[in-house]
């Protein structure tokens, strides 16, 4: 059973605990994976967060880590979807919500946002949990910032949880 506690952009059923069955996660599932990853050829950005890693995914094949990232912490977790997509980047953004340990807007640099809320990649301290964004380390949020392009598919899932979903299918 699947309790469902939100809708994501385009759609994207987020899942709190086990297998989603939302239309668009059983079209993902019945997708080819990426081989090394938890996520289907169609994706361009991957995110596992059971084991903290992220890809960069061109043509079907990994075209950049894994690299590691921190995702969000409890009652702020990073959501799960399918089909989430690149709807804005900024270089130098600033969040509007919380401050770093300065007391000033925590920095959140080579911002690429995915999903409603404001959740993005950008770059940032992993040993804090995020806000439900995906902290990667500098050089890496670079390369997701000049590689990903709005529109962009990106997926986030927790890999036990995908195989489970498919050897269900």
């Amino acid at each position: 059973m699947v309790a469902v506690i939100g809708i994501g952009l385009a759609g994207t059923a987020v899942a709190a605990t086990g297998p989603e069955s939302s239309a668009v996660a059983k079209e993902a599932h019945a997708e080819a994976l990426v081989p090394g990853t938890p996520c289907t050829v169609s994706t361009r950005a991957c995110v596992d967060l059971e084991s903290q890693r992220a890809w960069l995914i061109k043509d079907g094949a990994v075209s950049y880590g894994p690299v590691p990232i921190a995702s969000g912490g409890a009652g702020q977790e990073t959501p799960v979807g399918h089909s989430f997509r690149v709807y804005r980047k900024s270089a130098d953004h600033v969040s509007g919500e919380f401050n770093g340990p300065d007391g000033q807007p925590a920095p959140m640099p080579w911002s690429v946002f995915f999903a409603d809320g404001g959740v993005a990649f950008h770059g940032g301290d992993r040993a804090r949990s995020s806000a439900g964004c995906v902290k990667l380390d500098p050089e890496p949020a670079q390369t997701f910032f000049n590689d990903l392009v709005d529109g962009d598919k990106v997926q986030v899932v927790n890999a036990s949880v995908e195989q489970q979903a498919r050897t269900a299918s």
